[in-house]
């Protein structure tokens, strides 16, 4: 599998690959926020020093306010990935039931691990079957919602019988009102939470989870005694307590979206879905459109498992929506 479609952002192997195409490059496979929260200073300690426990609280407290959580209920983490990853180790759960299409690693983690997958449409219908079931909400790629009612139902029968419901909240930063974070410490439940997304920063790889105590500590044991940077920290700390930004910027990505959805209409693309971060496009030959973009110098996501659909980031610039406009039209 090419680098581009294991998760996009593989921008270094796009330029390899297409060599003539012009510079700079747009890259809108990601569906990360390209305004970035723009108060990522860093302090000298922050480098220099180990990470204190009171800058981990710090921002613990911060994200947890932020995200509707109870404090005591959430573990950090470098990143939301690293926690996808550990699941498997931590809770061994034999047969899971995953959404489908949804972000591809959580089917890759759990069959890695010896488990049943099984990828669904619906997998809430399957919790009498398994012992383990994933949702991405909102769904990536696609935007899914998923009502509390539902998801309540399938923890009641999973928890009764040992077994999990895993909640990825990578994009509920975009619509905080669905969030799912405030069940956190619920027997049968873990919630996914991701930073970088949202604000703009995947680099400074920060998330965390939502969970019962239990799991917690048999998951911290593991991230050990220093397991986000000082950095990390500093930044986050700020970012989530900063709730006139974080309200502007929902404004804005909509509005974005908006633009983006008339853009991709007008080029012939059907938008099917996503979020305000990305479109969800439905095309007779969608990896015809991609390499189209792609020699137009406009890097998309496609996927392994479609011919017919992309994912499309917003643009951040004027001259970068009139780039894709040009290159969709007929």
């Amino acid at each position: 599998m090419t680098a581009d479609l294991t998760h996009g952002g593989a921008l270094d192997a796009m330029r390899a690959a297409y060599p003539d195409a012009p510079e700079p490059w747009i890259d809108l496979s990601t569906g990360i926020n390209p305004w970035p929260y723009p108060d990522n200073s860093i302090s000298e300690a922050a480098l220099a020093h180990l990470p204190t426990r009171a800058l981990y609280e710090a921002c613990r407290q911060s994200m947890a306010k932020a995200i509707g959580a109870q404090p005591d209920a959430l573990l950090l983490a470098p990143g939301s990935e690293l926690l996808i990853r550990l699941l498997p180790d931590v809770i061994g759960l034999r047969r899971v039931a995953i959404l489908s299409p949804t972000y591809g690693d959580h089917a890759v983690v759990w069959r890695r691990a010896g488990a049943q997958v099984i990828e669904s449409p619906d997998p809430l219908r399957l919790a009498d079957q398994v012992d383990g079931v994933v949702v991405t909400h909102p769904n990536n790629p696609d935007g899914r919602i998923f009502e509390a009612e539902a998801l309540e139902a399938v923890r009641a029968i999973l928890g009764a019988k040992g077994g999990w419901l895993i909640i990825d909240e990578a994009y509920s930063d975009l619509v905080p009102d669905r969030s799912f974070s405030g069940w956190g410490g619920a027997d049968g439940v873990i919630v996914l939470r991701s930073f970088g997304k949202f604000f703009g920063l995947a680099g400074v790889r920060l998330g965390a989870l939502v969970a019962p105590q239990s799991f917690r500590a048999a998951l911290a044991d593991r991230l050990g005694g220093w397991p986000v940077s000082g950095a990390a920290l500093e930044i986050g700390a700020r970012a989530y307590a900063d709730e006139r930004w974080q309200n502007a910027t929902r404004a804005n990505l909509k509005a974005a979206a908006a633009r983006l959805d008339c853009i991709l209409r007008e080029g012939g693309l059907t938008p099917a879905g996503g979020t305000s971060l990305f479109r969800y496009v439905e095309i007779t030959d969608a990896h015809s459109v991609f390499e189209r973009l792609a020699r137009a110098g406009i890097y998309v996501r496609r996927f392994a498992w479609s011919a017919t659909h992309l994912r499309i980031g917003l643009p951040a610039r004027d001259e970068a929506e009139q780039r894709l406009a040009n290159a969709l039209s007929p």
